[in-house]
């Protein structure tokens, strides 16, 4: 039965994303006070997808380290340098919204693209080992980028964004992958199957809250910010694209090439979000928080060409687990 409710919630999940924008921008009013959910069901998200993870899986990937560092290098140098490049090429006369396109390109990766790897029958080892050294570096990394490329420091309170990272990511991924160690094959299958459609189910909240909470930014929908829109949705998706065709141009085997397609395209938004309307004036704040209208959709549209390539074509419908080296 479980198997059955995940498999229909994969096959709609790609409508049910952008509908979820859209219910959550309606009922912003009610919605916005369920924002305190949000890092929880981040954490049940990372915790239901840990559970597919081996000890033995992640040893395996920081072994092979060259997938990682491309993750890397695609996160913080070559999508940020583009962002930068369409931002200052359309928008150089504003120098706040260029520095929004760089912040929103140089966030951390996104923690549901744990979700889309898993949905994608991708590498979750990877896509977990890239979410957690990304997001240890990202207290540094994110203001080095925003220096290097917009030339202005940020201030940002380290303990308290590693603190909540750490609580919404690296110790529920831990014990995901505790309890994978202790239970059986058979025992910890079965719990992963139950939990799975909760997790997709609690991805839709996420969408939801964050969009009713970053409503009131949009203001009025003039030209400027539809093109303003339409430039961030150009970068987002050259995210996704960007990260392919680099691990197919490295020969990556597929379960590494979706796994670096996600977590390469996603970023924490939410994080962004709180960033960008936290520490800069609200002009940087659009272009981080009309990522958030994007992001799932380009998700799913890019499952969809990533299991046509991958899976579909070839007929296999086994999950990849680890690393096909």
């Amino acid at each position: 039965m479980w198997q059955t409710i995940n498999h229909m919630l994969e096959k709609v999940l790609p409508v049910l994303t952008p509908a979820s924008v859209a219910v959550g921008v309606w009922l912003s009013d009610e919605l916005r006070g369920y924002a305190v959910l949000v890092p929880w069901l981040f954490a049940f998200m990372t915790f239901s997808g840990s559970l597919r993870l081996r000890l033995a899986d992640l040893k395996e990937v920081l072994i092979h380290p060259g997938p990682i560092a491309t993750a890397l290098c695609l996160l913080h140098l070559v999508i940020p340098l583009w962002a930068f490049g369409l931002g200052h090429l359309f928008f150089g006369g504003d120098r706040l919204t260029v520095i929004g396109f760089v912040l929103a390109a140089a966030i951390p990766t996104g923690v549901t693209s744990f979700i889309w790897v898993s949905i994608g029958r991708g590498n979750l080892a990877l896509a977990l080992s890239v979410i957690l050294i990304d997001t240890f570096l990202s207290p540094a990394v994110v203001p080095l980028t925003l220096l290097l490329f917009a030339g202005s420091a940020v201030e940002i309170d380290v303990w308290q964004m590693m603190l909540g990272l750490f609580f919404m990511i690296i110790l529920p991924s831990l014990g995901g992958m505790f309890v994978s160690e202790r239970l059986s094959n058979q025992v910890n299958e079965r719990l992963a199957m139950v939990l799975s459609p909760f997790s997709k189910l609690a991805l839709v909240l996420v969408v939801m809250i964050n969009s009713a909470v970053v409503a009131p930014y949009f203001g009025h929908a003039d030209a400027r910010l539809v093109f303003m829109a339409f430039l961030v949705f150009v970068i987002a998706g050259s995210g996704y694209f960007l990260s392919w065709m680099a691990a197919r141009w490295l020969k990556f085997a597929p379960p590494d090439i979706i796994a670096l397609t996600f977590t390469g395209g996603m970023r924490n938004i939410s994080a962004g979000a709180v960033l960008a309307i936290t520490y800069f004036p609200p002009p940087v704040s659009v272009p981080v928080v009309l990522g958030m209208l994007f992001q799932q959709v380009l998700a799913s549209m890019y499952h969809r060409l990533l299991d046509k390539t991958y899976h579909l074509s070839s007929g296999s419908q086994a999950p990849f687990a680890g690393s096909a080296r």
